[in-house]
């Protein structure tokens, strides 16, 4: 199935039908890359509960609790829509990324243990820039890793509070633009770059690096992405 359509999971039985048909959907739309300008944003409710396998109450449940998140927008007499944000809404996001994550990796060099930083090799060590191009789909899935990992490092629960209500469109961005411009190749360089401060507890490298390379992002979107 296309990477521009939800990749629907049948619901089993288990916790609440409707915690778990909030929780599948929002999984289908979290991995929806929505910022591709194929990707399909209006959702049918009928189809849902079909391919779902659960009737209209929970699915509409679901959709609720979504719309509240701002995941999706429902709009009277017309359907159910996957929101999107527009350029200056993304380009705001990238910015207070670059401060929250830039800070977590700060705190990281004085909090995390050595074993802590050490687990970022996971997310690096098996790509090379000659054969990135190979792999774009799993290491754009181990990049989103990388930066978790490292807000998650820093050890302060408001910064991934603020982070997890921001990942969701900064995640499909750099899904979006990972293999633009050689930007893959540039991000494994950072990358290395990044886990060696934080490796040698280098304060104000590691926080500088980390702030540059999501700036970077931000850059490459305000000159190249087109979001309508």
């Amino acid at each position: 199935m296309s990477e521009l359509q939800l990749k629907i999971v049948p619901i089993n039985e288990g916790l609440s039908l409707k915690a778990r048909t909030y929780e599948a959907l929002k999984a289908a739309i979290t991995n929806l890359n929505i910022y591709d300008p194929g990707a399909e944003l209006k959702l049918d409710e009928r189809d849902l509960s079909e391919r779902f396998g659960v009737s209209r109450t929970p699915l509409r449940e679901a959709l609720a609790q979504l719309e509240s998140e701002g995941l999706v927008k429902i709009v009277a007499r017309r359907g159910i829509y996957i929101v999107r944000k527009t350029k200056s809404e993304i380009l705001d996001m990238i910015t207070v990324w670059a401060a929250l994550e830039s800070m977590a990796a700060r705190l990281a060099t004085t909090e995390a243990s050595d074993d802590d930083l050490k687990s970022l090799h996971e997310h690096i060590d098996a790509f090379s820039t000659d054969a990135v191009a190979q792999n774009m789909g799993e290491y754009s899935d181990a990049n989103i890793r990388f930066h978790q990992t490292i807000v998650g490092l820093g050890g302060c629960p408001l910064i991934s509070k603020l982070a997890d209500e921001l990942f969701f469109h900064v995640r499909a961005i750099r899904n979006r633009t990972i293999g633009e411009q050689d930007r893959a190749k540039r991000s494994i360089v950072d990358h290395q770059e990044i886990v060696a401060a934080l490796e040698t507890r280098d304060t104000d490298r590691a926080e500088r690096l980390v702030r540059e390379h999501t700036l970077r992002l931000r850059e490459h979107v305000e000159k190249f992405v087109d979001i309508d």
